[in-house]
C-alpha cells in the first residue's frame, strides 16, 4: 500500500499497472495469494499501503465488503430470471456505470489506448471470459439454493492462490502456508465424499476467480479501466443475446419490479469495485487481507439464517475446517508482511 495517491496523468502510471488485488509490499507468494482472494465479483485497488490503516479506507472496504457479502439478498430477489439474462444485464448496466466513473477522473484515454492495443484486448478478452464464467456460476448458485457453496468458494480462494502461486510461478509456500492448503484439501474432500460428487460450485467459483486474478495481474491498466475494458468486451455479446431473448426477457416486459432490478444491476456491481478501490489505498496488507473474510462470512449467514440452506454433519466438519486453514493462513500472511515492513 503506497503512503498515499499519486497525482493522476493521462497516462497509464506504474501504480496502474500493478492491478489491486495484487500487494506490491508482500512477498511473492503472499502477495499472489491477496491478489485473488478479493470476493468473486471484485476488481480491485490500485496500489497497497505500507504505513498505518485511515479511517477513509477502513470505512470504504468494510463498506464494499458488506455489500458484496449482501450480494445474495439481491440475487435472490430475481432468481425467477435465468441467470445468463441476470449476466446480460449486469453486463450491459455496468458499462454506464463505469464510464462515468473513468470520466469523473479523467481517464478516459487511458481505455483509448487499451482498446488500440491488441495484446492488452486479447488478455482482456480471457480475464473477461474468467469473470462472466465466475458471476454466471454465483448467480446461479443463489437461485438454486447453493449460497453455502458459493461462500465455500470464496472462502477457500486465497489458500487455491497461495497453492497456484506455488504451481505455476514456482514459489516457495512455509510450512504454515502447506498446512492451510492441506486442511483446505480434507475439507472439499469430506465434502465430496458426503455428497458423492465434488462441491462443484465451490470449485468453479475458486479456480475461475483465481485464474483471473492470475491473468488479470499481467494486464498493465488500472483497476476502473481494466473493468471498463473487460464488460465493453462482453457487452455486444450481452446485447446479442438481449435482442435475441427479445419479449421472451424479463426487461420492461414483467413488471417495473424485475425492470428496475435488473437496471439495478449494474449498480450493484460497480459501486463494491469503486468503494474498494479507494478503501485498499488508505488499507495495510494485512488489514485487507483479515477483512477480506467478511463478504464470504456475510454470504454464508445468509444462506444458513435467511435462506435456510441444511448445514449438516459434513458441512459442519468442512468449514471448521476451512476456518482453521484461514487462520493459519492470515497469520502467517500478517507475519510475513510485518517482517517485511520491518526489513
Amino acid at each position: 500500500m503506497p503512503p498515499g495517491p499519486r497525482a493522476e496523468t493521462g497516462s497509464i502510471t506504474t501504480r496502474d499497472r500493478v492491478h489491486s488485488d495484487l500487494p506490491v509490499a508482500a512477498p511473492r507468494a503472499i502477495g499472489y495469494a491477496q491478489s485473488m482472494s478479493a470476493t468473486a465479483d471484485h476488481d480491485a485497488a490500485p496500489a497497497i499501503r505500507t504505513s498505518g490503516d485511515t479511517p477513509a479506507g477502513f470505512g470504504f472496504a468494510v463498506s464494499a465488503y458488506v455489500l458484496w457479502g449482501g450480494l445474495p439478498l439481491y440475487m435472490k430477489a430475481i432468481e425467477h430470471i435465468p441467470a445468463v439474462e441476470i449476466i446480460a444485464h449486469r453486463i450491459l448496466w455496468s458499462v454506464p456505470v463505469a464510464g462515468l466513473v473513468l470520466v469523473a477522473l479523467g481517464r478516459t484515454a487511458d481505455l483509448g489506448r487499451a482498446l488500440r492495443d491488441p495484446r492488452m484486448v486479447g488478455m482482456a478478452a480471457l480475464t473477461a471470459a474468467m469473470i462472466s464464467l465466475n458471476w454466471g456460476v454465483y448467480v446461479w448458485a443463489i437461485a438454486n439454493d447453493h449460497t453455502l457453496d458459493a461462500a465455500l468458494g470464496y472462502y477457500i480462494n486465497p489458500l487455491f492462490s497461495v497453492a497456484l502461486g506455488a504451481i505455476v510461478l514456482r514459489e516457495k509456500l512455509s510450512a504454515a502456508q502447506w498446512s492451510a492448503v492441506g486442511l483446505a484439501v480434507v475439507a472439499v474432500a469430506i465434502l465430496t465424499v458426503a455428497a458423492g460428487k465434488l462441491p462443484w460450485v465451490a470449485l468453479v467459483l475458486m479456480t475461475s476467480f483465481g485464474i483471473y486474478g492470475y491473468l488479470r495481474k499481467t494486464l498493465p491498466i488500472g483497476p476502473n479501466q481494466g473493468f471498463l475494458l473487460e464488460v465493453l468486451l462482453l457487452s455486444p455479446f450481452a446485447a446479442l443475446y438481449m435482442v435475441w431473448l427479445g419479449p421472451e426477457g424479463h426487461f420492461l416486459t414483467t413488471g417495473a419490479p424485475d425492470t428496475l432490478l435488473l437496471l439495478g444491476c449494474g449498480v450493484v456491481t460497480a459501486i463494491p469495485l469503486i468503494l474498494y478501490a479507494n478503501g485498499a489505498k488508505g488499507l495495510k496488507l494485512s488489514t485487507i487481507g483479515i477483512l477480506q473474510y467478511i463478504a464470504p462470512t456475510l454470504i454464508f449467514l445468509v444462506a444458513v439464517f435467511v435462506f435456510g440452506e441444511p448445514f449438516g454433519p459434513a458441512r459442519a466438519v468442512a468449514f471448521p475446517l476451512i476456518w482453521l486453514a484461514l487462520v493459519i493462513y492470515t497469520v502467517s500472511m500478517v507475519r510475513t508482511a510485518r517482517a517485511a515492513r520491518a526489513a
